[in-house]
């Protein structure tokens, strides 16, 4: 073969971080070896895989063909050269959650998942909908568990669990008293809500785009944490799952507020690139969250494994 695994390995970091630097950095090589791996990829195959405008690069038609089989070979290679030195686990997986899944249920299942097998390097990258969809679709992540709506077309979208939002407000808010309100009650208040780009506030906005009137939106937060503080202080009443708001409810220091007209169901998702390579440790951590949600039939019915 005319090219190596280290040439590859270059080039997948150059077309992810689009920048010689800073793929030098991420390879832990210097600025020149790096260039001159790229360089010599392309001289010895005689062909051209990015367009350069200045310092950056970018993929051309050949690069973007050429990534996902780079980034599979190189996924192979490494649990390759795991079974050659010995080691018969897992070797690193890499996992993007949304905010909801990442806080209240990926960082116990990555936990459970770490006690089993203690040699897999785990990292666990929480970021909003529409971010962790882009490093997915960028090779940057094995595998996304999201709340959010995904349409791109080069990533594989499963079903995993049923989630539903919840309008929710504080003990002392009139609406606690009632338990309900109708969509006209609702628009009288102010709102606290997730940001643009998140799942939570796409389902929310999905729920009410049959009921065209304006929000008094006051606060927008990128955190559920930081909404609920906001709605327990009394600036206004907030719509997240009822996963993140549960241990709230058992407490009564936030109480929900059901809302018949509207539809807040949603469902949470797997996601990975369509031509990424699945490694053991996708597979393992997969069935790992599909068992733990064998018949439930809702997010905030999970329970949740204990951490020793």
């Amino acid at each position: 073969m005319r090219f190596t695994l280290r040439q590859l390995q270059v080039f997948v970091a150059v077309a992810q971080h689009e920048s010689v630097s800073r793929a030098a950095q991420s390879l832990a090589l210097s600025q020149s070896a790096t260039s001159t791996s790229l360089t010599e990829l392309e001289r010895q195959s005689d062909c051209q895989l990015f367009d350069r405008a200045g310092k950056r690069l970018a993929l051309n038609a050949l690069g973007r063909q050429l990534l996902p089989e780079a980034v599979a070979l190189i996924d192979q290679a490494r649990e390759i050269e795991r079974l050659l030195g010995g080691k018969s686990g897992y070797g690193s997986l890499n996992v993007g959650a949304t905010l909801t899944v990442g806080n209240y249920l990926a960082t116990l299942l990555i936990g459970s998942f770490m006690q089993r097998h203690p040699e897999c390097r785990v990292k666990l990258q929480v970021h909003n909908t529409a971010h962790v969809v882009q490093q997915i679709a960028h090779y940057e992540l094995d595998l996304g568990l999201i709340e959010g709506d995904c349409q791109h077309p080069d990533i594989e979208v499963q079903p995993w669990v049923e989630d539903e939002l919840v309008v929710f407000c504080a003990p002392q808010h009139p609406l606690a008293g009632r338990g309900s309100a109708s969509l006209e009650e609702l628009t009288h208040e102010a709102w606290i809500l997730r940001e643009q780009g998140s799942g939570t506030r796409l389902t929310f906005d999905q729920a009410m785009r049959h009921h065209p009137r304006n929000l008094n939106i006051r606060l927008e937060l990128e955190h559920t944490e930081a909404i609920k503080r906001a709605v327990e202080s009394g600036l206004g009443i907030g719509c997240i799952s009822r996963l993140a708001l549960r241990d709230a409810f058992r407490r009564g220091s936030l109480m929900p507020v059901e809302t018949p007209q509207l539809d807040l169901r949603r469902q949470f998702y797997f996601i990975w690139h369509k031509q990424k390579y699945r490694t053991a440790a996708m597979r393992e951590f997969l069935e790992q969250c599909r068992s733990l949600t064998a018949g439930v039939s809702r997010s905030d019915q999970i329970v949740l494994p204990p951490i020793i």
